[in-house]
């Protein structure tokens, strides 16, 4: 063969094998950065225009009941929820409550706000890498005779309280509390992502249950945008086609399309889920050792699961106001996936986050217990919201707003999710702050002030984003008496 015709061989057969790997799951390597820019311009470009003008602290307005829980979700269409091109979501789980396998066309971030269970994500293509062993008894000649029967599925993941559990677009999930305690999941997802190429509607695809009854609670009919009660996918498909394709018989077709099943999306288990699972210690330190290892994260065997509560993986602490945990991809691979991040905040009482601003993201911020001021001030210098955000409600921070938070008198603690796999935020106040790296001189033209006065803004307060209450030790003082 000439050398330019083997040439042109050898180079259409690395084309050829370079695009049926990305036509599959990727299962190799998780993304690398220099794929975010482009990722991120996506984003841009699907998302809607934001002109916020008001914002305001929001609670679900659609609440869904199931046999063993409860779905509430936020409306899709409050301008600040468009704004952030993200929808809300939250689970409530009973013990031994199973949420049903399904789909979503936007990548999700889930935190546990409490209790404790399992949790399956089936990455397509991955190898089923779990076997379980069940016996069954089977009678023959009045004589019971004993036989194990294999079970293959992919890895089951435990969660607990203050994990974050990562969900990719398209990649099926479900959930199980085999806790005592109810299971409460709240979770973002992000609709303006590069992965969902239909709209900016939240589109959920369940693989099980039938049509779920909106509770007499919900604050408003269902409006078509919105994702409301549906039947399963195989629904909609013909007995026969189904019964074919499984090679199984009409009547399990039949059971597959759930439609005499009332039950929602959260069922009982009666008996307890029977699957194999790793114990969460091994877990753990298989994925530490995975990680000082050097090797390189997969899809296949990618963490999806991150604790932000232990105080231990704590990023800025001061013991007398409260501590943060920020969660980014280069903590937690499969973020750089979802592009998307975290962050868990605890403030003890009166203690303030200092102002920031969120540098590349937006900021979905919910809180988790007890109560805050929240002020949010735009680019005019007016306030955008000014008031209490209380447990169970949400508040968007759009990107580059100005934002404080101000504990209540029992303390206040939130979860962030952020619309970048590595947010930033710049805060306003404090060492780290753009006010203290500016030198005196601007200071005092800027703000028509003395030497001392632009020395007392810069070095008065030493903590690093989050403040004790300035007067903490009268407050203290005077509870005594």
């Amino acid at each position: 063969m000439h050398p330019m015709a083997a040439l042109i061989s050898l180079a259409l057969f690395f084309l050829v094998l370079c695009d049926g790997s990305v036509a599959q799951f990727d299962r190799g390597p998780l993304q690398p950065q220099q794929q975010q820019q482009q990722q991120q311009q996506q984003r841009f470009r699907r998302q809607s225009e934001c002109r916020v003008e008001s914002l305001s602290a929001l609670e679900p307005n659609r609440r869904y009941e199931s046999e063993a829980g409860v779905t509430e979700q936020w409306d899709q269409n409050n301008e600040q929820l468009e704004c952030a091109g993200v929808a809300a979501t939250r689970h409530t789980i009973a013990p031994r409550g199973l949420l049903l396998p399904s789909f979503d066309n936007a990548p999700r971030l889930i935190y546990v706000v409490q209790g404790r269970g399992i949790t399956g994500a089936i990455i397509p293509g991955c190898p089923e890498s779990f076997q379980s062993f069940q016996q069954s008894e089977q009678r023959e000649g009045g004589q019971g005779q004993r036989q194990r029967q294999r079970d293959q599925h992919q890895k089951i993941q435990h969660f607990r309280q203050g994990d974050v559990i990562a969900i990719p677009a398209g990649v099926a999930h479900w959930t199980y509390n085999d806790g005592e305690t109810p299971v409460v999941l709240v979770s973002v997802l992000d609709t303006s992502n590069y992965a969902n190429q239909l709209d900016q509607n939240h589109r959920r695809f369940r693989l099980a249950g039938g049509q779920q009854q909106q509770s007499s609670r919900s604050y408003q009919q269902q409006q078509a945008r919105e994702q409301g009660p549906s039947d399963n996918i195989f629904n909609g498909f013909n007995v026969e086609t189904l019964a074919e394709a499984f090679g199984v018989s009409r009547e399990t077709a039949r059971k597959l399309q759930s439609q005499d099943d009332n039950r929602g999306s959260i069922v009982r288990v009666e008996n307890g889920l029977q699957v194999v699972r790793p114990p969460r210690r091994e877990e753990d330190e298989e994925q530490e050792q995975f990680r000082l290892n050097g090797l390189e994260e997969t899809q296949c065997s990618a963490k999806l699961t991150y604790n932000i509560a232990d105080p231990t993986r704590a990023d800025v602490y001061n013991p007398q106001a409260g501590r943060i945990t920020s969660l980014n991809s280069q903590k937690f691979p499969i973020l750089n996936v979802l592009q998307l991040s975290a962050e868990r905040g605890i403030l003890y009482r009166n203690a303030l986050l200092a102002p920031h601003w969120n540098v590349n993201a937006h900021s979905v911020v919910y809180a988790t217990r007890g109560n805050g001021r929240v002020q949010i001030v735009g680019e005019q210098g007016r306030p955008v919201f000014d008031g209490e955000l209380r447990e169970g409600q949400l508040v968007v921070v759009p990107q580059s707003f100005a934002v404080v938070k101000k504990a209540g008198n029992e303390g206040f603690e939130y979860v962030a999710f952020k619309t970048n796999d590595n947010a930033m935020n710049s805060p306003l106040v404090g060492k780290t702050s753009v006010i203290r790296a500016m030198p005196e001189d601007v200071l005092m033209n800027s703000y028509r002030i003395s030497r001392e006065e632009a020395r007392r803004l810069k070095y008065n307060r030493e903590e690093i984003a989050v403040f004790a209450p300035r007067f903490q030790s009268q407050e203290r003082a005077a509870a005594l008496f």
